[in-house]
């Protein structure tokens, strides 16, 4: 049962009809919906057969049962995302205020497990896309989350907000899908309502406002802020939007929607701020609030601080040579023994990050060099760079589970180091030996689950 105070507090918010939503929780119905990666061939996506379009993503799916993922080896291998329909809604609004998503600089500042992250990669496909979590444990599972993705633009950072004033003027779009009191997720999480308070609110407000004073000096004159909550609540929504326009130059944008969707549009009540509204009673999917702002005047320019970056020698890049072939727009670098790769691009940009920013994970990583042999990395396999000439072990789905397990599995195949498949994706690597074959699977990642 929905708390009284949680009821009354939202009876004037736009949009909100108190029967048909209580109704929608008591009926405790639960969608599932994914986000496919369209790097990763989705065309063969077994989850997507029978389900029905998000309708503002055009990679976004409900499924019409909520299937194991665990036991999916495709969602291991990166090729869809399980990821809440209502928050896709950033995609139509990347579509509607970005013209040109080349060679843009994007922050995700509150980024784990990577939903959003994930998103934006696939928005910002010759992009930059820095992912920021502040707590270590949950920048871990972004990690994961994005190493399965595979995409080779993104940075992971594990920094406060506070650690990015001094990179002024040097985003184009940041998104902040700040933490919330967490009312728009009650239908997915009981917890969430036990938690909930009046008193939890406010407090989300105030610590929402800190978290955006202390990134938004990094955001370029006319760049894109975009704030999202899992929240009902006025106080985290159209009040920010009207703190945030009130105390920073900052302009609305107003996001074109279809009606048929269900989606309120909503306006700040002192400076017509907007923002668009998902009642689950109204919409397939979750609560959710989100408005987009637009940055109108700058700071002063500022000389970045840099970190050298290592390179690899001559040898060690002959040495990959001769294990993949690496595409020319693509620069090598050196994370302790690690061998990583990123676009050319971004290597003078990924040394001003690393002068201000811990990072966990740049680019891609190949491997390592021993000897005078390359040890591959998961997230080359995982990656979708091209490996062709490398041996392949295809597996079916029992097979396939049992490698994901870490289990020792029966195959024949060529001796040195395979990439393993089942069907068109890459689960990662074994190296196959005279008298027995390794399984290259990370350990923390494996399936516990029988």
């Amino acid at each position: 049962m929905l708390p009284i105070t949680f009821i009354q507090s939202i009876q004037s918010v736009k949009g909100f009809k108190q029967e048909p939503f209580e109704a929608v929780h008591a009926a405790e119905k639960q969608l599932t919906s994914v986000r496919i990666n369209p790097a990763k061939n989705f065309s063969s996506i077994d989850v997507i057969n029978n389900a029905s379009q998000v309708h503002w993503c055009e990679h976004g799916f409900y499924l019409p049962l909520r299937p194991s993922f665990t036991f999916d080896p495709q969602f291991h291998a990166g090729m869809y995302y399980v990821q809440e329909a209502s928050s896709m809604f950033l995609w139509h609004v990347l579509k509607q205020t970005i013209a040109n998503p080349e060679q843009k600089k994007v922050l995700d500042l509150c980024a784990a497990p990577g939903g959003k992250t994930t998103l934006l990669s696939s928005f910002f496909t010759q992009g930059i896309v820095v992912s920021n979590e502040v707590i270590k444990s949950r920048a871990n599972i972004l990690v994961e989350n994005v190493t399965k993705w595979g995409s080779e633009n993104i940075v992971v950072t594990n920094n406060d907000p506070s650690h990015f004033k001094s990179l002024e003027n040097f985003f184009d779009v940041i998104v902040i899908d700040a933490p919330c009191s967490g009312s728009g997720m009650f239908r997915k999480d009981k917890d969430a309502i036990k938690e909930w308070s009046l008193g939890n609110v406010v407090l989300c407000s105030h610590r929402q406002q800190r978290i955006v004073a202390d990134v938004l000096p990094s955001l370029k004159k006319d760049g894109l802020l975009i704030y999202s909550t899992c929240s009902y609540s006025k106080e985290e929504n159209e009040d920010m939007v009207d703190w945030l326009m009130t105390t920073f130059e900052l302009e609305t944008v107003c996001i074109p929607i279809d009606t048929s969707w269900g989606i309120v549009e909503s306006e700040s009540e002192q400076n017509h701020g907007y923002g668009y509204r998902f009642y689950p009673d109204q919409v397939e999917g979750e609560g959710f609030f989100i408005a987009a702002l637009k940055k109108t005047k700058s700071l002063s320019d500022k000389k970045y601080k840099e970190q050298a970056i290592a390179l690899p020698v001559k040898n060690e890049v002959q040495i990959l040579q001769s294990f993949i072939s690496i595409p020319e727009q693509f620069t090598l670098f050196k994370h302790d023994t690690q061998i990583r790769m990123l676009q050319q691009l971004w290597l003078q940009d990924l040394k001003i990050i690393a002068g201000t920013l811990y990072i966990k994970k740049a680019g891609i990583c190949i491997g390592e060099i021993k000897g005078k042999d390359v040890v591959p990395h998961h997230e080359l396999a995982l990656s979708t760079l091209d490996l062709k000439g490398i041996p392949v072990i295809s597996l079916n789905k029992e097979d396939a589970l049992q490698y994901l397990r870490k289990n020792d599995i029966s195959v024949d195949a060529s001796n040195g180091w395979n990439i393993v498949k089942y069907g068109v994706v890459r689960l990662g690597w074994m190296k196959v030996m005279p008298n027995r074959m390794n399984n290259y699977y990370p350990a923390e990642w494996k399936i516990l689950k029988q």
